[in-house]
């Protein structure tokens, strides 16, 4: 009996170890092959290689020098070439397998020009078709004559990324449109489209500075709108000056997200008022489908839209102001009801001894997430998956 648990516990760690995920890099898997040092040099001087590498289910068309340079003899914009080689990266895993094997034999997937949301409409979807004879065609939404040619796979890592050559650019309208360098001065941004009233706040508290220091480096910035700042105004009063600046701090990540970081990952995320501070200041990314929502113990706030979303500045408009527990516990803005009698108010006594635990996040059990900061999920992840193999590994040993 011993024996047979130790077998079963044995293949249960080996089931464990094959569902680690193992992450991926394109710059380093491109290095391999010069025929594409070009493009795998556009893919880096844009950021789309950062992009690339914090997906997990992905397929990147990468197209040979020769066929770079004919993009490059257009003379686009930097912008603009990121927006065609977004074009080439689909949001799907497609390895030379599926490619043959592709239901009706037809197909469309969405590429990360289309998940930015800088693509009109569904331009910056591409249309897959297997044709006779082997050969696979791939087709731009608003290109409808040109027809590209797979020609072969370069590496795939089922299902996390799939790295397949293509015979040229998927040439694009849309893609291609002259596009202005976007303005990346966070003060001007923070002035305009509904976050001017959030900019004020941080000007008068000193806190803006902390936010300039930190754009170099990546900076995501949280911004209520114009209505949920006065709506907040009472509450900020009798604040402190400290808590003040605490509290606008909690609107920025000392990173750079992009919306389609944000839409791919779950998890607690550090704020600059984390930094320094004794305490946690986090709060958690909630998504369903393209819906975004920045969860604390104490309110839930949505992105409700975008004012600059380039790296290494990513500004979101949010429709409440972000009340850390820290400072708010049991506020009355609580997404949760309302308090309920006098004796359930002793379980709540009860229940706040707990909160002096470190344990981040919501207390609900659906609202608990491990792992660190949003970007970081896939190594978190594959932790977990190593973590418990370990158990199972040593559950293993003492049935033996």
């Amino acid at each position: 009996m011993q024996t047979f648990s130790a077998v079963t516990l044995t293949v249960l760690l080996l089931i464990s170890l094959s569902t680690t995920t193992d992450a991926h890099n394109i710059t380093h898997i491109l290095d391999k092959s010069p025929e594409f040092s070009t493009f795998n040099h556009y893919l880096t001087l844009t950021h789309l290689a950062g992009e690339i590498n914090r997906r997990q289910t992905i397929t990147v068309c990468a197209v040979d020098n020769a066929a770079m340079s004919a993009l490059i003899a257009k003379g686009l914009s930097l912008v603009t070439i990121k927006n065609v080689l977004s074009l080439h990266v689909f949001a799907d895993y497609f390895g030379s397998k599926k490619l043959h094997q592709i239901t009706k034999g037809s197909t469309s997937t969405a590429t990360m020009y289309q998940a930015t949301g800088e693509a009109p409409g569904t331009t910056g979807y591409v249309h897959i078709t297997d044709v006779k004879g082997g050969k696979v065609h791939f087709t731009p939404e608003d290109n409808p004559t040109q027809t590209v040619l797979y020609v072969k796979s370069i590496l795939e890592m089922p299902y996390n990324i799939s790295v397949i050559q293509i015979s040229e650019i998927l040439q694009s309208p849309e893609a291609e449109a002259p596009t202005s360098a976007p303005d990346l001065n966070l003060t001007s941004l923070l002035q305009k489209d509904g976050c001017k009233a959030f900019y004020d706040l941080l000007s008068t508290s000193g806190a803006i500075g902390t936010f300039l220091s930190t754009v170099d480096g990546g900076i995501t910035v949280f911004c209520p709108s114009d209505d949920a700042i006065t709506a907040f105004a009472p509450k900020y009063k009798n604040l402190t000056a400290e808590e003040k600046t605490s509290l606008l701090l909690y609107h920025g990540v000392p990173i750079y997200n992009s919306m389609g970081m944000l839409r791919s990952s779950n998890g607690l995320m550090n704020t600059l008022a984390t930094e320094g501070a004794k305490k946690k200041y986090d709060f958690t990314v909630q998504n369903v489908g393209d819906d975004v929502k920045l969860k604390t113990k104490v309110v839930t706030a949505a992105i409700t839209g975008t004012v600059i979303d380039d790296e290494p500045v990513a500004l979101y408009k949010i429709d409440k102001v972000l009340l850390p527990r820290e400072l708010f516990k049991g506020t009355a803005e609580a997404d949760e009801p309302a308090a309920a009698p006098k004796a359930a108010k002793k379980k709540k006594k009860a229940a706040k001894k707990g909160d002096n635990a470190d344990a981040p996040g919501p207390d609900s059990s659906e609202d608990d997430y491990g792992g660190g900061d949003a970007a970081d999920q896939t190594a978190s992840s594959g932790g977990r998956l190593v973590a418990s193999a370990f158990t199972v590994l040593c559950l293993a040993l003492v049935f033996v």
